[in-house]
C-alpha cells in the first residue's frame, strides 16, 4: 500500500504550521520500514485543492492539521477517520485559504479520495507571524507523535529512531528560515 503522511498548515503563523512541522519532524527523527508499504512525507502547506493530483496517487493518507472541536482546549489531539468525523469536530478556523475538509469532500464527489485518517490538534495561535509554537501545541505534538507511531506500527511498519534529540521547535525554526 502506498501511504502518505501529509502535513498541512502555514508555517509562518505559529501553531497553524504544526501539521507541516510534525511531518518534517517525523521524517527526520525516524526511519520507517515495511516489506509491503511505502511511506512518503509531504509538505502540503496551504495548497488544499492543489494537492488533489498528489493525494489521488496514494492508497492511504494520514493528514496532520489544526482542527476546531467543541469543548476542546488548546493542544488537545484528535485522531479520526475522515469517513467518521466526530460531530464535535468542525476542522474549521485555521488560516488555510481553502480547508482540507472541503478539498477531501471535493475528492469524494468524483470518487478519488483514498482512505484518509486525520491527526488534528487545537491550535492556540494561528494569526501571529512567528515560527514559535505555543507550549500547549508543543506538548500536544508529543501526543500526535505517539498516535502516529502507534498507528504506523498497526499498519505494519518497523520504526527506528534516527535522531532522538530532535525537537519540534528546532524543526520549525530550521525550515522556516531557509
Amino acid at each position: 500500500m502506498k501511504i502518505a503522511l501529509l502535513g498541512i498548515g502555514n508555517i509562518m503563523f505559529s501553531d497553524e504550521g504544526i501539521g507541516v512541522h510534525l511531518c518534517r519532524y517525523m521524517e527526520q527523527k525516524y526511519h520507517f520500514h515495511s516489506e509491503v508499504h511505502t511511506l512518503d512525507f509531504i509538505d502540503g502547506g496551504t495548497l488544499a485543492e492543489r494537492l488533489i493530483p498528489i493525494i489521488i496517487g496514494y492508497d492511504y493518507v494520514i493528514i496532520l492539521d489544526c482542527i476546531s472541536a467543541d469543548g476542546g482546549e488548546f493542544g488537545d489531539v484528535y485522531f479520526f477517520d475522515f469517513d467518521d468525523i466526530p460531530k464535535h469536530i468542525s476542522w474549521q478556523g485555521s488560516a488555510h485559504e481553502v480547508e482540507m475538509l472541503q478539498t477531501l469532500t471535493m475528492m469524494d464527489i468524483v470518487g478519488d479520495r483514498p482512505k484518509t485518517k486525520i491527526v488534528g490538534i487545537i491550535p492556540q495561535i494561528v494569526a501571529d507571524t512567528t515560527l514559535e509554537l505555543t507550549k500547549p501545541v508543543k506538548d500536544g505534538a508529543k501526543v500526535m507523535e505517539s498516535v502516529l507511531l502507534k498507528h504506523l506500527k498497526e499498519l505494519g511498519f518497523e520504526i527506528f529512531t534516527a535522531n532522538n534529540e530532535l525537537d519540534i521547535q528546532e524543526v520549525a525554526y530550521k525550515f522556516g528560515t531557509y
